[in-house]
């Protein structure tokens, strides 16, 4: 049997849809077809690219079976991702736990990991980077680079212990830059090209489009990336390939499948895995309209990378200086869905 089918099989066997028969890889370049060829109605899009302008989007690309269907906007601009820098780091965390680096259960005592007055308390200490990464570590300290939302909805300290209970919780998500660089010697903006950007031939990134964001509320610092919408369309492309880049496995497969399975349920009524807002096997996530499997980060005023492995699709969605909100984005996925003529596009969540 040939490796691709061999490869097919297994994913079919965990879970995953199949392999598309005209699976394409971007060289230099993203490789384009047109709405029609692909089999696309124009005319739905040009409704969708309607809606987007008028919104305020920025830039916007949607990909299936890894060309690129349409785009507009400057998809080369980079622009500032906000919390979609938290998926970028949750893809390096797990190259680091797959070359021994990192250990999820080790707690915040065993990696000396505190903050400042008032410290860290020794329950807050046994939470576990697991944790941390499913944003339910129970450490309600301040955290840096927090919108009012989350600030508001921070719980008090000591309320509930490690794993108890779901937050989105930034001082969880800025401990675990602290984590990764401390562990393998690299700032996380260095680690991603190497690791990522490189290996996916990203055509914009460079570590100086990140930058470390310190403060006095606490000693962890924030990590915030600029990127363009090409480059992470790659990254989107990357996990709905499970982690494989051509005959690379560039992020494990076995990590890709556990960082976007659902271990809680979020205020959207969505499910959170590893910094990744996730769907469910069994139903939509109804104010993105994404269907049963699907995954996507989510930043700050409209900042989106969907992956969508039920119909091979993935979107990027960038804003610059606007705001796009997830129910907004869930419209355009809508009509996105209709335009590609799948047999259920869900129902508009502009409609309720």
């Amino acid at each position: 049997m040939h490796r691709r089918d061999v490869l097919a099989s297994l994913l079919i066997a965990a879970g995953w849809p199949a392999l598309a028969a005209d699976e394409a890889w971007p060289g230099t370049e993203w490789d384009r077809i047109t709405p029609e060829a692909a089999g696309w109605r124009p005319d739905l899009l040009a409704e969708a690219r309607a809606y987007a302008q008028r919104a305020g989007t920025a830039s916007f690309i949607v990909l299936q079976h890894g060309r690129i269907i349409e785009s507009w906007g400057d998809i080369t601009s980079k622009l500032q991702l906000y919390s979609v820098r938290k998926s970028l780091l949750s893809a390096l965390i797990g190259i680091a736990v797959r070359d021994g680096r990192l250990n999820l259960d080790d707690t915040m005592a065993a990696l000396g990991i505190d903050d400042v007055p008032p410290s860290l308390t020794e329950v807050e200490k046994q939470a576990t980077v697991r944790q941390l990464l499913q944003a339910r570590s129970g450490i309600y300290h301040p955290a840096l680079y927090e919108t009012e939302g989350m600030a508001r909805r921070r719980p008090a300290r000591g309320s509930h212990a490690p794993g108890r209970f779901w937050y989105y919780n930034n001082w969880d998500f800025n401990a675990l830059g602290t984590i990764y660089e401390r562990a393998t010697g690299t700032t996380i903006f260095q680690a991603f090209q190497a690791e990522i950007a490189g290996p996916l031939g990203m055509q914009d990134y460079r570590p100086s489009d990140g930058r470390s964001l310190g403060g006095e509320a606490s000693m962890h610092a924030a990590y915030p990336f600029r990127m363009s919408a090409r480059d992470l369309a790659r990254f989107g492309l990357l996990y709905l390939r499970q982690g494989r880049w051509r005959d690379r496995q560039v992020v494990p497969a076995a990590w890709v499948r556990e960082s976007t399975t659902a271990w809680s349920e979020t205020y959207l009524r969505s499910g959170y895995g590893y910094m990744w807002w996730t769907g469910f096997p069994d139903r939509r996530v109804t104010i993105m309209n994404l269907p049963p499997g699907g995954f996507w980060a989510d930043g700050s005023r409209g900042q989106f990378v969907v992956v969508d492995p039920a119909h091979d699709l993935v979107a990027v969605h960038q804003t610059d200086g606007t705001s796009v909100s997830e129910r907004q984005m869930g419209h355009i996925l809508w009509l996105i869905l209709n335009a590609a003529g799948v047999q259920d596009p869900g129902a508009d969540p502009e409609a309720g």
